[in-house]
């Protein structure tokens, strides 16, 4: 009989119940049916103390939310990755999202205030619109701390996953409240170990010069080699209005000739570069 594996603490937003927590179970199942991985789940408050303890060695992996299919790149964990250093991605997880309202008030009308995470309440936007009108939107830092809020106020409403509810025991009023039904976010498991080298996709991102042709040259490096982008996305340098970091998906590995070789060039046609590696996607049902 061989020996349990000596469990891996695996970092994630929580409290128990969030999505980031579901990510992290999927990905954990799928690699101790790949080699023998035990995974022991540590909850953070925010996305950003997720990363903070990866980047400190506090643990080993992390998994924090990247892209909604809804709203776009999450924009937290890009400026957090773009500020911390030696954090690279292993892994992408994809993660169908299924938003329920959790409430203990009688009915829709009763609801004075809504919680949930910013990207959630995002994500609902239109159905909040049309069937809580006058209820107020409150952000909080997740999906499952919003459901304390539910516990101890009979007339608010969290939206949160199925699985959050049945954790908190706590009603569910609605089901299937995303305002696209194709709701899907993209996860990222990272950790300050390289990243490995044969995934089919790699992450980058870069800073320049505010000059005419600086984002031009580097798009060009890609193109001349044919290496397509299914991702660009510029958030602010926070060094002054206009000064842009730019981060990019692209469709190569970074262990072929022509990723190596465009990294090279790319180097030296910007300020300062990140490689945060290649990855491959595990898509979740």
């Amino acid at each position: 009989m061989t020996d349990s594996p000596h469990p891996i603490t695996i970092g994630y937003l929580g409290p128990a119940g969030t999505y980031a927590e579901a990510a992290t179970n999927g990905y954990a199942q799928w690699r101790s049916s790949q080699e023998a991985f035990r995974g022991e789940f540590r909850p953070y408050p925010s996305i950003a103390k997720t990363l903070e303890a990866a980047a400190s060695g506090e643990v080993p992996l992390v998994v924090v939310p990247v892209e909604n299919s809804i709203q776009g790149s999450v924009t937290t964990t890009l400026d957090t990755l773009w500020q911390l250093e030696g954090l690279h991605v292993q892994q992408a997880v994809l993660l169908p999202i299924a938003h329920v309202l959790v409430t203990q008030a009688p009915d829709l009308k009763a609801i004075t205030t809504v919680y949930s995470h910013p990207q959630a309440l995002a994500q609902c936007q239109r159905w909040i619109e049309t069937h809580l009108p006058n209820a107020k939107p409150l952000p909080t830092n997740s999906t499952a701390e919003a459901l304390t809020n539910v516990q101890e106020q009979p007339q608010t409403a969290a939206i949160s996953s199925e699985r959050a509810a049945q954790l908190y025991d706590l009603p569910v009023l609605a089901r299937d409240i995303s305002d696209c039904p194709d709701n899907c976010t993209r996860f990222w498991v990272i950790a300050r170990e390289p990243a490995h080298l044969t995934g089919s996709h790699t992450a980058i991102a870069f800073s320049t010069i505010n000059r005419p042709g600086s984002l031009l040259q580097p798009l060009a490096t890609l193109a001349e080699r044919d290496i397509n982008l299914c991702r660009i996305e510029s958030r602010p340098s926070k060094r002054g209005l206009g000064d842009y970091v730019f981060f990019l998906d692209l469709e190569a590995g970074q262990q072929e000739a022509r990723t190596q070789a465009a990294l090279a060039e790319l180097r030296d046609r910007v300020e300062t570069l990140k490689v945060f590696g290649s990855y491959d996607a595990l898509k979740l049902t």
